[in-house]
């Protein structure tokens, strides 16, 4: 495997520790799949080929694997632990799983090789996000598609995320800003396949005034935003 091209801002040993727990397999991965797969096209139902963009430990390689029946998945971080993380994850998925070292924002992959793109939780670790972006249309077959689901600005700058963990806080962006972005690179994006969530664990307060009452502002600045981009045939 080759060191990575481009940037990469090393997790924090708290962050390492939340993504490779309960919460997040639960209540982060299998909530953004739950959100994202009503907006989806509906005359397809199967990815024989999916790349997962920054997968961490591979705790989405079961889910993807149940939900979109793939061939295979390739498997991509920039972490050189990847191996370690995720190696236990790939033996164990039901279906082949090939993982790569590699930078979100230059992949050794052929151009229109996948039939669809997870990227959960990546793009804000990610400095070079248009060239990422770019990457992505490259890579998607026509008609393929790239499952966005991403914390904004609003999340990241919070005193909370600040303090556990590390990102590279100049790139960061708000909902609007990240789906203007994946339309500029050529996607097609309508409103009808964005959903912007306001879950618990993306606010400051982990959602303790909703519990005790106060309910959900309907103004506030969105803390997530999922989106099912396609790539014109």
């Amino acid at each position: 495997m080759n060191a990575p091209l481009f940037p990469f801002i090393e997790e924090t040993r708290f962050g390492n520790w939340f993504i490779n727990s309960h919460i997040w397999k639960k209540h982060v991965i299998a909530r953004a799949l739950t959100l994202l797969h009503p907006l989806m096209p509906a005359n397809v139902q199967r990815y024989p080929r999916i790349l997962d963009v920054g997968c961490g430990f591979g705790h989405s390689f079961a889910q993807l694997a149940e939900r979109f029946g793939p061939d295979e998945i390739i498997a991509t971080d920039a972490d050189p632990q990847l191996l370690v993380r995720a190696g236990e994850a790939a033996r164990v998925a039901p279906c082949k799983v090939e993982l790569h070292q590699a930078n979100a924002a230059s992949m050794p992959f052929a151009s229109a090789s996948f039939d669809l793109i997870f990227c959960h939780q990546t793009f804000h670790h990610i400095v070079d996000q248009e060239e990422a972006m770019a990457e992505f249309f490259r890579l998607l077959k026509p008609g393929g598609v790239l499952l966005f689901a991403e914390s904004t600005k609003r999340y990241i700058h919070s005193w909370m995320i600040r303090m556990f963990f590390r990102h590279p806080m100049e790139v960061q962006k708000t909902a609007e800003e990240y789906i203007a972005m994946i339309r500029a690179a050529g996607f097609e994006l309508p409103p009808e396949r964005v959903n912007l969530p306001y879950l618990w664990w993306s606010r400051e307060d982990l959602g303790l005034m909703e519990t005790i009452g106060f309910g959900v502002p309907a103004q506030r600045e969105e803390t997530l935003v999922n989106a099912v981009c396609i790539k014109p045939a």
